[in-house]
């Protein structure tokens, strides 16, 4: 998963303080130093009452990474995320923010993570999101070939980048977290059997995003869903800023993207 393994922080709070307190939530950094791995991860909303709701998913007990741990689905970067075909890009402003800060950065790179919130999202709760009756499309194998057995190409255009977030140093699993979100009119289609005591994720709960933060989550989640909240004010505006959220001098800093 790709959820920072920071233990919870208060809820409530403005954005000035929002690094701060990840900053004293910090835990063990004692562990040998390894890189970031890039990964992706989906906030579903649906709004059809005057306070929008979020889905969250509770990872299995027996998870070495966040186990119990309520999460938003999502995971890391594939190979194949590069490969497959979409009905609408991504947003040109999200993608200009997607790039800042990469190595090599590349529309094709920007896609692919978004790409992986989708793909990620169906492989965890049976979700499909993207553009049904899509008709005949070539897909890499794997989870992208249900895809394109069921005619749904993903819909990059629904989908809204609200924040990154990196793993500090010497954790024993570091990401590099990008988070997404989109509305439940994006859902094609929903699969059985992805949810279960045998499963990564156990259970699946709509909540309020006003009582979301309540359930036992890890900070950095508690934290996206305020960002997305100030977002859902706005009207989801393309305007509104994207944070970062990195550790520099063993503090959190929040820099805008």
């Amino acid at each position: 998963m790709s959820e920072e393994d920071i233990s919870s922080v208060t809820a409530g709070g403005t954005a000035a303080d929002r690094a701060e307190r990840l900053t004293r939530t910090l835990r063990d950094q004692s562990f040998p130093n390894v890189k970031p791995r890039d990964s992706a991860t989906l906030i579903l909303i649906d709004r059809a009452e005057k306070i929008p709701k979020v889905l969250l998913g509770r990872r299995h007990e027996r998870h070495r990474f966040l186990p119990g741990k309520f999460v938003f689905p999502g995971g890391r970067i594939e190979p194949t995320d590069r490969l497959m075909a979409v009905s609408a890009a991504l947003h040109e402003r999200h993608a200009v923010k997607l790039m800042r800060r990469l190595k090599r950065p590349s529309l094709a790179k920007a896609a692919a993570f978004a790409l992986a919130a989708v793909r990620e999202t169906y492989e965890e709760t049976g979700i499909m999101l993207g553009a049904a009756n899509a008709g005949a499309m070539t897909a890499p194998a794997g989870s992208w070939e249900v895809f394109a057995k069921a005619g749904v190409a993903p819909d990059l255009s629904k989908i809204h980048f609200i924040a990154r977030a990196i793993t500090p140093p010497n954790r024993p699993l570091r990401f590099d977290s990008r988070f997404f979100a989109a509305d439940v009119s994006a859902i094609a289609r929903r699969d059985d059997g992805f949810v279960g005591p045998d499963k990564e994720l156990v259970e699946l709960v709509w909540l309020l995003i006003t009582e979301a933060r309540a359930l036992d989550m890890p900070g950095i989640t508690a934290v996206v869903l305020e960002e997305l909240q100030d977002r859902i004010a706005t009207g989801m505006s393309l305007d509104h800023p994207v944070p970062l959220y990195r550790m520099l001098h063993k503090r959190f800093v929040r820099e805008i993207l």
